[in-house]
């Protein structure tokens, strides 16, 4: 079993692939309207707005809703990164900071809420 994709429902579609295409440096593949995915080699990160899952009733996902799920991204340079998109991120939860696991972090929210990770690994 491979893990294919983790997808973000949200009210605004457009608004939150503008927020991952600046945050990742690439163009989202935008295959309908309603979707959009970042596709990596270590899996998918999917946006979709509640159209796409308006089957499973109303009560089944609560857009900007989310408090258990963190989106990471590994980096090279996490204060570069945090510099490079400072001025885009309107809520820092973390400047970068060296974890007490050797990891160096900063977490911000993205547009819906959604916590946001990028980490880069201490050198072996």
């Amino acid at each position: 079993m491979d893990l294919a994709s983790i997808r973000i429902i949200t009210h605004d579609v457009d608004r939150l692939v503008r927020f991952y295409e600046a945050l990742t440096g690439t163009l989202a593949a935008r295959p309908a309207p309603v979707f959009a995915e970042f596709r990596t080699a270590g899996g998918t990160l999917a946006i979709a707005s509640t159209a796409t899952v308006a089957i499973l009733g109303d009560d089944a996902l609560k857009p900007g809703s989310n408090d258990t799920i963190i989106v990471e991204f590994l980096v090279t340079d996490v204060d570069a990164e945090f510099a490079r998109l400072h001025e885009m991120i309107e809520d820092i939860v973390l400047v970068p900071t060296t974890m007490p696991w050797g990891n160096r972090s900063t977490l911000f929210r993205d547009p819906d809420g959604n916590l946001v990770n990028l980490f880069s690994r201490p050198a072996p």
